[in-house]
């Protein structure tokens, strides 16, 4: 939770950025108040920058057309809000959060103080669990994925990181804001066209394509027994090591090399990869 008056929210029309009153815990409280349309959460580097941009975008055309969206959306029109909310922000580095409806009369641009996750989680690894939440269409990346998803994890166990979507064959799709990804006989494994094609999941496919074998293929909950590791991605968490599914360690309970490898390489090539609006 963010502390009062630290969130804020535009709308961006075609008449410019205009600031929205209201107080909200989170940026997932601010989307709940919205109508019902796209999004995409991203995160600064440098204050300004942000890390495969252009693939968020691209990602709410595609979200939208997925759910019947009528009218074609500027991706020009988007870059200018989000250049203008930054720049209306003002925070040394911002977590941003773009919401479209379905129509194309405006979008809505939160933001919040960027915090990093505790570098414990890095260190030692986080736990997760699994759950039958799913999405109503995985590659569309909708609002009304958040009110199930918040509700969800806000009942999950006490030290819980991430939820991992499992479907009914058993399989682990996704996290319900992460991609998920596991080392099986040295090779990489995540889930292919079933689940949200995250960004920063792209890029890590990328780079652990020079080094390892990768197969886009979920892992079924059994097979975690016999993985060497695991983690999860985001545009916040970047790459975050996973050593416990369902109280069961993965590997030996500690960080693996390769969420090591993928995470230092991730950092790397920032500069190269991040863009300003």
């Amino acid at each position: 939770m963010v502390t009062d008056g630290a969130l804020r929210l535009w709308t961006w029309t075609r008449d410019g950025l205009l600031p929205v009153a209201g107080h909200w815990s989170s940026l997932d409280a601010q989307s709940l108040a919205l109508p019902d349309g796209v999004y995409t959460t991203l995160r600064t580097y440098g204050g300004t920058r942000v890390v495969g941009l252009g693939s968020h975008l691209q990602r709410l055309v595609e979200s939208r057309r997925l759910l019947g969206a009528d009218c074609n959306l500027d991706v020009a029109w988007l870059r200018a809000g989000l250049k203008a909310a930054i720049a209306a922000a003002a925070l040394p580095e911002a977590r941003l959060r773009i919401t479209v409806p379905l129509s194309c009369a405006q979008a809505w641009i939160g933001a919040e103080p960027f915090v990093p996750y505790p570098a414990w989680l890095y260190a030692d690894g986080a736990r997760c669990a699994t759950s039958a939440l799913a999405r109503a269409t995985p590659r569309a990346k909708s609002t009304r994925f958040i009110a199930p998803a918040s509700s969800a994890r806000g009942g999950s166990e006490p030290g819980v990181h991430e939820l991992l979507l499992v479907d009914g064959e058993s399989r682990i799709l996704e996290g319900s804001s992460s991609n998920f990804f596991a080392v099986l006989a040295g090779e990489l494994r995540t889930a292919g066209e079933e689940v949200l094609a995250g960004v920063t999941r792209g890029i890590v496919l990328a780079l652990a394509r020079s080094s390892l074998p990768v197969r886009e293929e979920a892992i079924a909950v059994a097979e975690l027994a016999v993985c060497s590791e695991a983690f999860i991605t985001s545009s916040s968490r970047e790459v975050m090591p996973v050593v416990e599914v369902d109280h069961r360690p993965i590997g030996d309970g500690r960080p693996g090399p390769v969420a090591r490898e993928l995470g230092g390489l991730y950092r790397t090539h920032l500069l190269e990869l991040a863009e300003k609006p």
